[in-house]
């Protein structure tokens, strides 16, 4: 499973690594339509069994699969992905289990990225996934017309003092939440325009 769906090659990398920096969503990458054609024809064959086995492995497979749940919003996974996101065991899969949150986009979900928030970011000695639950959840703020992203991008909030605790990222301005969120509907909007194969 694990060569098959994360290990697969991709151009000239294997799928995780695709997934991981977001390459795919550059403009003008020449693998796109290949890439977006094998990822789409997988979450739809994938099985709930080996999507579950996949979530059980190391980051690699559990970054796919969450991806491979978020194309094909499989929302019955919703709360295994609450579970890995807020114990955080590995590192990198957590933007893939954002990406598929803010794809399911119900109030459930911003519940679940604001829990992550509240948990992870007065951490500031930890760098876990707070910048993709943060974009995640200011799309889906937007979405759903609530506000729960307020309380962690008004001045001098959580979010600023994580930023500002990470030396290396407090003059970035890639980490603001307007960026944050553009990153997450950059992910979205490109999965909202796939069509199937």
């Amino acid at each position: 499973m694990i060569k098959r769906y994360a290990t697969r090659r991709e151009s000239d990398h294997t799928r995780y690594l695709e997934l991981n920096s977001y390459r795919f969503l550059r403009p003008g990458w020449p693998h796109s339509k290949r890439f977006t054609r094998r990822l789409i024809g997988d979450a739809a064959t994938i099985t709930d069994a080996e999507l579950a086995a996949l979530l059980g492995f190391e980051w690699r497979a559990r970054l796919t699969a969450a991806w491979l749940i978020g194309v094909g919003r499989r929302g019955a996974f919703r709360e295994h992905i609450r579970g890995l996101l807020l114990d955080s065991e590995v590192c990198y899969s957590g933007r893939g289990y954002c990406f598929a949150l803010a794809r399911f986009g119900t109030h459930a979900d911003a519940e679940i990225l604001t829990a992550d928030l509240n948990r992870y970011l007065p951490r500031t000695d930890l760098r876990y996934d707070q910048p993709d639950a943060l974009g995640a959840l200011l799309r889906l703020d937007v979405r759903l017309g609530t506000h729960h992203a307020d309380r962690f991008t008004q001045p001098d909030s959580l979010w600023d003092r994580w930023v500002q605790a990470l030396v290396h990222l407090s003059d970035q301005p890639g980490h603001s939440p307007d960026e944050q969120r553009r990153w997450t509907d950059l992910q979205c909007d490109f999965a909202d325009g796939w069509t199937r194969p």
